[in-house]
């Protein structure tokens, strides 16, 4: 943070409280995402016995990766500059049963009203050439400070369990190893990879398949434990249409 700061060595107060409030405001936008998360996911398991988000996490970058990240985009060094340019500093990862979960989820916090939609790069339908997999949204969400509202930006990675589990052990291969990765070890990654999405496919299937014989099952017990339901069901609808069929008099056919 050494560059960052020496635009402040003049009035070194006014760079405490700007570092500090630059810092804050992105824990709080983290706060403010994850209480949405948890809403979702609590209506979802009280109201529809469904969860569609297995877990998440949330990180802040650190000073350190974001000052490498200016100097390799070759950006100004100030806090303006990282404000504007750097989108991924707050980020939370949401991982998901099935793949039909990640859009369900996507669709329901872009069309929550104060949230931005920024970008959106659909890494599943598109995967990378490595074989990685993964719904990115950049956001932009309000904080209420007490002088004003700010819009900060934050990035939401949503993806599979099959998806995060090659993604985490991926990344821990190339961190292990700081040189060229060999073609033969990216083939295996790449293999591994399109191993991983028809395993997200094959489950799927499974899993609608099995709701589907839970749906028969379900109505086969209605009719069991209620078999006059049916007819109760035809004489309210028979009863509902005839307060709507009204005798028209002879005088108005004509």
């Amino acid at each position: 943070m050494e560059e960052l700061t020496q635009q402040y060595t003049i009035n070194p107060k006014k760079m405490r409280n700007e570092l500090k409030r630059f810092s804050l405001i992105y824990k709080f936008a983290l706060d403010e995402m994850n209480t949405k998360i948890n809403i979702l996911k609590e209506e979802f398991i009280h109201i529809h016995d469904y969860n569609p988000i297995e877990h998440c996490n949330s990180r802040i970058k650190s000073p350190e990766s974001i000052m490498k990240k200016l100097h390799r985009k070759n950006l100004d060094l100030s806090i303006e500059s990282i404000r504007e340019n750097i989108k991924d500093i707050a980020g939370i990862r949401i991982i998901c049963p099935f793949i039909t979960d990640v859009y369900k989820i996507s669709q329901m916090i872009e069309n929550q009203k104060d949230i931005e939609l920024v970008e959106r790069k659909d890494y599943i339908k598109n995967p990378k050439p490595n074989g990685y997999q993964s719904l990115h949204l950049i956001i932009k969400i309000p904080v209420f400070m007490s002088d004003r509202v700010e819009m900060v930006f934050v990035e939401l990675q949503i993806r599979t369990i099959a998806m995060d589990f090659w993604a985490s052990l991926e990344h821990k291969i190339y961190y292990k190893y700081d040189k060229e990765i060999p073609e033969r070890i990216k083939k295996d990654l790449k293999d591994a990879a399109i191993s991983a999405a028809e395993l997200d496919l094959k489950m799927e299937n499974i899993n609608n398949e099995v709701a589907n014989l839970k749906g028969q099952d379900d109505a086969n017990e209605d009719l069991l434990l209620f078999p006059e339901t049916l007819n109760l069901q035809k004489n309210n609808v028979r009863s509902f249409l005839n307060g709507f069929l009204v005798d028209v008099p002879k005088e108005v056919k004509k």
